[in-house]
């Protein structure tokens, strides 16, 4: 299999085989007008196996939603076909709209205009709170 490479963009390397779709649809790609290359279950040394998304645009990418998705997920910034960065990202102290609270008695589910916030309470367990009711998040897709 051959995907060409890029101009100007990211590579998004060492995604959960098999959760690339996922990091797709949170980071809201589907919305971009731009070449984007999903590659599932690519071998790995380290992993196994792994998914990669390839995105052919200078984008705003955000770096705290892919942390918060899975903090051993590599970004590779290319500028003119050149590896200029590699980020290794890191659980993000506090992360906003990126998941709902689950608790029918938070304030969130009443006050619609209120932003669903969660902030990291446990690193080690990678376990996150709502801001308002500090209901432990279960799932953040």
């Amino acid at each position: 299999m051959k995907v060409d490479s890029i101009k100007n963009g990211f590579v998004i390397d060492h995604i959960p085989a098999g959760k690339s779709m996922e990091l797709y649809s949170l980071l809201g790609l589907e919305e971009l007008d731009c070449q984007i290359a999903i590659i599932k279950n690519a071998p790995s040394r380290l992993m196994g196996k792994k998914d990669i998304i390839k995105i052919d645009a200078d984008i705003d990418l955000s770096l705290e939603v892919i942390g918060f998705f899975d903090s051993g997920i590599t970004v590779n910034t290319i500028k003119n076909e050149e590896l200029v960065s590699k980020t290794h990202m890191e659980l993000p102290l506090k992360v906003e709209n990126v998941c709902k609270c689950k608790n029918p008695r938070c304030i969130t589910s009443t006050e619609q205009e209120l932003s669903h916030i969660f902030r990291l309470t446990d690193r080690e367990n990678k376990v996150y709170r709502c801001l308002y009711c500090d209901s432990k998040l279960k799932s953040f897709i």
